[in-house]
Formats: C-alpha cells, sequence, structure tokens
C-alpha cells in the first residue's frame, strides 16, 4: 500500500507541480477574467441578484430544472467534504497559506466557472434518447469541429467518469465513515453499507429527483454551517489577526513545522492551496456546466453568471469560515485532517455539540455531493457508451460509494487529485480555444440587456437568427458518438454551408 501510495504522489506532483496544470489553471483563470473584463467583479451584484432573487426560482423559462436548482446541484457537488476536510488537509500539509492560494484560484475561478457553464447551456442539445445534455463532453466538441475537438471531449468524459469515484465517491464516503465513528461511534461497515444503498435508491428518481432534494438541503446546510462558523470565530475574534498574518505569511514565505504540522514550502502551499481549491469549487474542471446545461433560462450569459455565484459561495465564504474557523481555535496544528475541522467546532462551541453539528453538516452534503456527481458521471457514460451503460454505472456507482468508507483516507485523496487534474487539462483547453465565441456573444448580450430586464420575448427577438439562440439549442438532436456530430447552429440539419459557432 506505501509503495501505490508514493506512486500515486509522484502522478500527482507531476500532474499539480509548476509546469502543468497549475500555470494552466491559473493562466486559464487570469485569461479570462481579463478577456471579460473581470466580469466576475463587475457583474457580481448583477449575478447575485439572478443567482438569489426571486427570478432564480422562476418556471416557464427553456429547459428541464429552474435556474435555482441547477446551481443547487452543482453546489451540492461541490460544498461537501473539500469544504470541510479538504480546507483541513490544505491547511495541514500546505499551512495557513494554502488558504491565500485557496481565494486567489476561487477569484479568478470564477471567470472560469462562467464561461464554462455560458458554453454549456449555449451548446446543450438532445441526446440520441431524446434528453437535453451539455457540459464539455458536448460543447468541445460541437465548438471545435474538428478531430481535436472530439478529443478533448472523449478525455473529459473518460476522465469524469472515473473522477467520479474519487472526488465525488469515496472521498465523501470515506470522509461521513470518519466522522459518523468519531461523533456517535457508528462502525464504517454500517456506513458503508447504508451509504451504498441509499445512493443507489437515490439514483432511481433521475436528476428531477435529485435536484428535488439537493434545492432543499443544500441551502439549509449552508446556512447552518456558516452561522455556526460565524459564531466560533466571532467568539475567537483575539485571534483573527494572528490567523491572517499566518495565512499571508504562509503564503510567500516557507512555513517550519509547529504542533501536528510538519511545515511546508511556499510551492506545497500554493500546490495545496489550488489543488483543494479545484476539488471544492471545481472551476475549471467544467463539471457545474452539466447540471447548468439544462436549466431553465432565458440565455447563456444569465445562467453562467447564475453558475459563477457558486465558487463564491463554496470558496470565498464556506471555505473561509472553515479555515477562520482551524486557526482561531489552534486546532490546525493537531491531528488529523479527517476529524480536525470536527474538533475545531467541538472546541469553539459551548458543550459537546460542536463536532456533531459539523458531522451532520458533513453527512448531508456529503451525501448531496454524491448525488450531484453521480449525475455528472452518468451523463458522461451516456457520451461514451450509450443511455443502456448508464444503468451499470448507477449500481458501480453506489458499491463504490459504500467502499470508500473503509478505504484508506490518504490513497482516496491523492487519487481524486490526479483525476480532476486530468478532467480539468481538455476543459481548460477548451475554454482558451473558444474564449473569442464566450467575449463575443456575451457582449452581443449585454449590448441589447445591460440592466438584466428583457423578457424572454424581447431575448428571442434581439437575437433572431443569431448562432446563439436557444431553439436551435432545445430542438437539435446531436449523435456525440458519430465521428461527425451535427454541428447546425439552426436546428436543420446540417448542410455544407452549416456554420460551426467558432
Amino acid at each position: 500500500m506505501e509503495s501505490l501510495q508514493s506512486s500515486l504522489d509522484t502522478v500527482r506532483d507531476l500532474i499539480w507541480g509548476p509546469w502543468l496544470l497549475l500555470p494552466l489553471l491559473f493562466g486559464t483563470g487570469v485569461f479570462m477574467t481579463i478577456r471579460l473584463r473581470g466580469i466576475q467583479l463587475r457583474l457580481f451584484t448583477k449575478a447575485m441578484s439572478l443567482g438569489f432573487g426571486r427570478r432564480s426560482r422562476a418556471s416557464g423559462e427553456k429547459g428541464d430544472i429552474s435556474s435555482f436548482a441547477a446551481m443547487s446541484t452543482a453546489l451540492a457537488a461541490t460544498v461537501g467534504t473539500g469544504n470541510i476536510v479538504g480546507v483541513a488537509a490544505a491547511i495541514s500539509i500546505g499551512g495557513p497559506g494554502a488558504l491565500f492560494w485557496m481565494w486567489i484560484t476561487a477569484l479568478f475561478g470564477m471567470a472560469s466557472k462562467y464561461a464554462e457553464c455560458f458554453l454549456g447551456v449555449r451548446f446543450r442539445t438532445r441526446d440520441t434518447a431524446g434528453q437535453l445534455t451539455g457540459g464539455p463532453q458536448v460543447y468541445l466538441a460541437r465548438g471545435i469541429p474538428n478531430k481535436f475537438g472530439r478529443f478533448l471531449s472523449v478525455m473529459f468524459a473518460v476522465c469524469c467518469v472515473v473522477a467520479t469515484f474519487g472526488i465525488g465517491n469515496m472521498t465523501q464516503g470515506n470522509a461521513i465513515a470518519s466522522n459518523l465513528e468519531h461523533s456517535f461511534s457508528v462502525p464504517p461497515v454500517a456506513t458503508a453499507v447504508v451509504l451504498g444503498v441509499g445512493t443507489g435508491l437515490a439514483l432511481v428518481g433521475g436528476i428531477k429527483s435529485i435536484a428535488k432534494v439537493t434545492t432543499f438541503m443544500v441551502p439549509l446546510m449552508i446556512v447552518l454551517y456558516i452561522g455556526f462558523g460565524l459564531y466560533i470565530i466571532a467568539v475567537n475574534y483575539q485571534g483573527i489577526p494572528e490567523a491572517v498574518g499566518l495565512i499571508l505569511s504562509g503564503a510567500f514565505t516557507p512555513m517550519g513545522a509547529a504542533g501536528g504540522f510538519v511545515g511546508s514550502t511556499v510551492l506545497v502551499a500554493i500546490q495545496m492551496g489550488a489543488a483543494r481549491s479545484l476539488f471544492s469549487n471545481e472551476s475549471g474542471m467544467g463539471t457545474a456546466s452539466i447540471a447548468a446545461s439544462i436549466a431553465q433560462t432565458s440565455h447563456p450569459v444569465r445562467q453562467g453568471l447564475v453558475s459563477m455565484t457558486q465558487t463564491f459561495v463554496d470558496t470565498l465564504v464556506v471555505i473561509s469560515i472553515t479555515g477562520f474557523v482551524i486557526l482561531t481555535t489552534g486546532m490546525w496544528t493537531e491531528g488529523d485532517p479527517a476529524t480536525m475541522t470536527s474538533r475545531a467546532f467541538a472546541t469553539g462551541l459551548p458543550g459537546e455539540w460542536g463536532g456533531t453539528i459539523v458531522t451532520i453538516c458533513l453527512v448531508l452534503l456529503g451525501y448531496s455531493t454524491v448525488l450531484g456527481w453521480a449525475y455528472y458521471g452518468e451523463r458522461n457514460v451516456e457520451r461514451l457508451a450509450g443511455a443502456r451503460a448508464a444503468i451499470v454505472y448507477r449500481v458501480i456507482f453506489s458499491v463504490a460509494a459504500g467502499l470508500g468508507a473503509l478505504a484508506p483516507l490518504a490513497l482516496v485523496w491523492t487519487f481524486s487529485d490526479i483525476m480532476n487534474g486530468l478532467m480539468a487539462i481538455p476543459n481548460l483547453i477548451g475554454l482558451v480555444l473558444l474564449s473569442g465565441l464566450v467575449v463575443r456573444e456575451t457582449k452581443l448580450y449585454l449590448d441589447h440587456d445591460p440592466t438584466f430586464n428583457a423578457t424572454t420575448e424581447q431575448i428571442n427577438e434581439f437575437m433572431g437568427t443569431h448562432p446563439g439562440a436557444l431553439d436551435a439549442q432545445l430542438h437539435h438532436t446531436v449523435d456525440l458518438s458519430s465521428p461527425n456530430p451535427a454541428l447546425s447552429e439552426t436546428g436543420s440539419a446540417p448542410g455544407p454551408a452549416a456554420t460551426t459557432g467558432r
């Protein structure tokens, strides 16, 4: 087992090293931020209004689930163990400075999240089974209409299916089992059985069933977690200046060992911060666009802005609170990262129920993450092998969710980092190649509706026959397994003069 762990560590360090994913991840975020003129800052209030205001639950638009339900499903897949256990793991290995690099990755990642969710809606279509579908496995093939685009599409789909067993499955089961055992002495085997069976039963209802669960569960758990976290930080307010100092100094200077902390270099802080940030908010991975692509929305720009707020909530709010709770209570130098946050809450809240609250939040959020990622994996299995293969995937995924509760934590996290990185690479390349389309069509929409008050009829009128009109995406059927997938922008059969959308 040690030799396997060592081999996986080597692969992870290569993928997340200074010459591959780190510059690609940061570079794409910065590139999209510049090209979109800081859209995550200049349209932030509009994005929050669209995401959490009354219009977020509006029905009657084109799509399968409401915009808010799509965002909740994506949040369900992101807000989970990455925000609770992942932050502790990043700090325990990379030091407090890792939190700073999580913030930076997330800030620029908001632009990447906007672009990928824009493209998810922009190129969404009906699959051969008549279901609305979208995401990198679709827009990489349709938006880059050549062999390279199809290669990126297949690479993403393969890596996504494999990654679902790490980030969206085994890590969640592992963290749930560890915390249930720590807080309630529940045997991991019992957790494994319940989690496996519960996951299988939930997947029978499909995306609409998943959306109903996440729309109720995720906002409630986030508010509960944030509320108690802010209370702990307020009680330990005297430790805030020291925590800020540790974060800033650790981001740019090596840190020596302290207590249970083994010390880290600046590169390790950057590496762990970026890896855990990507694990948590998934900006640049493309997965959120799979849920965004079926949202009821009147234009890709609107859903892109809504989806962008996921990264803000996930990292700049929830992760920040976790990090400050760990640092202000002094628990960052103590023990196992799997239960570090739970012990920090137990220390910060009166009585014995602090750890219980964290465990309850982690169990519910972790389980919702499993459901969200199951949908992502299922859509990509269908991309690779057809609708029938999705049934087999559901069974394997459910079994793996239970087995994850029994697997070694370090091995599971390392495997997740590797697959997350491999999945992000084709999507990030695609975002750069399709950035011109995103910028042009974003500008077109904002020129006609800068205040976001246009009705669906008004949007349809000024979009007219433009390639970005939604009618084509909802009525056009594309067989992505074909060597020459249909790329018509109008919904008609592709002909010699059909445009490509590049």
